[in-house]
């Protein structure tokens, strides 16, 4: 649980404010307080960047600065408390700010509080026991919809893991973002669906937190507005995730399992990330080996798909699964995308297959990522003959401009697909290969001359062999951030070797 909890801090949007900042209120040479000179709209806009203990101190300066105080909107961290008050303190202070605040509630992030481990008397109720902090988080949902809270972070601190939501959060009609953790989300089945219901909410994110699917449908038919969704953590509810949303940019599937994952109608979707995804092992299909289904219908703009695992989903493009032995025709095919990862175990001969097939539904790839994983058993000679066989107009395209091969082992099958790349890549620029470990570097130095040998498909290629990606390289906010054109590429620790390939 503690990981669950480390992955789910991890993931929450940075503050907004800081402790670390320093304010001056007189100059160094006259002394003189320039500061309350200033007009009260510039006053409340300095109080609302403060921590809020700090903010809440400007109270006793002057009735001015207390006038100030009560008309400027709310920003409240709970990390913010820390570490001089206990938790009982904590949860009182909170309770009073939420409660006395006049103003509206302009950013309420509250990631520290255990509402299920409060002393006092027990009730039981649906699918656990909870105290008197239960009660209080139901006032605190009431006080947060009537103050028209706009960023909203709400984790409850496991235990448990599954606190109920109370449905009051439903009322948040101002919400731009809303973060959601450790909870189960309220029943949505009495509640009136429609543009109106969150009219403005452009991110939503699910951590651990159990959400059915006709809930999950009506918070997309409710939010007009929504550009980011993101699960994380997410064991098996909900089962179906149906993407809709006319304009919805990001999604993000985390750390999480589904039985499907569809993109129904996303006419402006950009970016299908999923990472560490995979079926609920009590998902039950015909195949021997479960898998999670992905499928594409409408989505016409997006650019930027993986990570893929071809052990791991079952890929379905409008109504054609796609299969080793899949004859990929135009109606199968997602033209829009630009850069795609794929996850290939290159020891089962099944998934190399499926890697020919998976190409050529993309077409227009311009950068290509693969993720090698490579069982202890060695490989046969009949990849390198498979790949051999594979036909080039089909599959790889003359736009694929940049190449990446993660936790490159030096595998027989892995220099096989690479030759298969080199080879057939007329428009190849840049070849990186990243190793696992550096203790293959020179392998790897012996490998980058193999290749360089003809013949080579493009004019001119530059091939870097790269170290392990620095720590924390690749996360949920890189993933998330649509500045960012190519998420996949992180930068590495050294460069190891580098040559530049010229055709002949």
């Amino acid at each position: 649980m503690d990981a669950v909890r480390h992955c789910v801090l991890g993931c929450l949007p940075a503050p907004a404010v800081t402790r670390a900042g320093t304010l001056s209120a007189a100059d160094d040479n006259d002394g003189e307080d320039r500061i309350s000179a200033l007009p009260d709209e510039l006053l409340r806009d300095i109080v609302s960047r403060l921590p809020i203990k700090d903010a809440a101190r400007t109270a006793v300066l002057s009735p001015r600065w207390r006038r100030v105080w009560r008309s400027t909107p709310l920003v409240l961290y709970d990390a913010h408390l820390f570490p001089s008050s206990s938790e009982d303190a904590r949860v009182a202070a909170i309770h009073r700010i939420l409660a006395g605040h006049p103003c509206p509630l302009r950013t309420v992030h509250l990631a520290y509080c255990f509402f299920g481990a409060a002393q006092g008397p027990i009730k039981f109720v649906g699918r656990g026991c909870f105290g008197v902090h239960e009660r209080r988080l139901a006032k605190w949902s009431r006080f947060l919809a009537a103050g028209g809270v706009q960023d909203l972070v709400f984790i409850s601190q496991p235990p448990p893991v599954d606190m109920p939501l109370p449905a009051d959060i439903l009322r948040c009609t101002e919400l731009r973002r809303l973060y959601l953790g450790f909870f189960h989300f309220p029943d949505t089945r009495d509640l009136p669906n429609g543009a109106g219901v969150f009219p403005h909410l452009r991110e939503f994110v699910v951590l651990n937190t159990c959400i059915e699917d006709r809930d999950l449908d009506h918070m997309l038919a409710s939010s007009p507005e929504l550009e980011t969704l993101a699960f994380v953590v997410s064991y098996g509810m909900p089962k179906l995730v149906r993407l809709l949303g006319k304009k919805l940019k990001c999604v993000l599937f985390w750390l999480s399992m589904a039985e499907e994952l569809a993109v129904v109608d996303a006419p402006s979707l950009e970016r299908l990330i999923m990472w560490h995804t995979r079926p609920p092992s009590r998902f039950d299909e015909s195949d021997d080996e479960p898998r999670m289904r992905v499928k594409i219908a409408c989505a016409p703009e997006l650019k930027v798909l993986g990570y893929l695992e071809l052990g791991v989903h079952k890929l379905q493009i409008e109504h054609t699964i796609i299969k080793a032995d899949t004859e990929v025709s135009p109606t199968c095919m997602v033209p829009s995308v630009k850069i795609l990862a794929l996850r290939v175990n290159f020891s089962v001969f099944t998934e190399v297959q499926m890697l020919a097939n998976f190409l050529r539904c993309f077409p227009n790839i311009e950068t290509l990522h693969v993720e090698s994983v490579i069982a202890d058993e060695p490989t046969g000679e009949h990849y390198a003959e498979f790949f051999e066989k594979v036909s080039p107009i089909e599959c790889v395209r003359n736009n694929i401009k940049k190449v990446v091969l993660h936790k490159f082992h030096m595998d027989i099958s892995e220099v096989a697909f690479l030759k298969f790349m080199t080879q057939r890549a007329d428009e190849l620029q840049k070849l990186t290969l990243v190793l696992p470990d550096e203790a293959l570097v020179q392998v790897g130095q012996d490998l980058l001359g193999a290749l360089a040998i003809p013949p080579w498909a493009s004019k001119e290629c530059m091939v870097l062999l790269v170290g392990p990606i620095v720590e924390r390289g690749w996360d949920f906010y890189r993933a998330s951030d649509l500045s960012i054109d190519d998420p996949f590429l992180l930068e590495h620790e050294q460069e190891l070797f580098c040559l530049v390939k010229k055709g002949e």
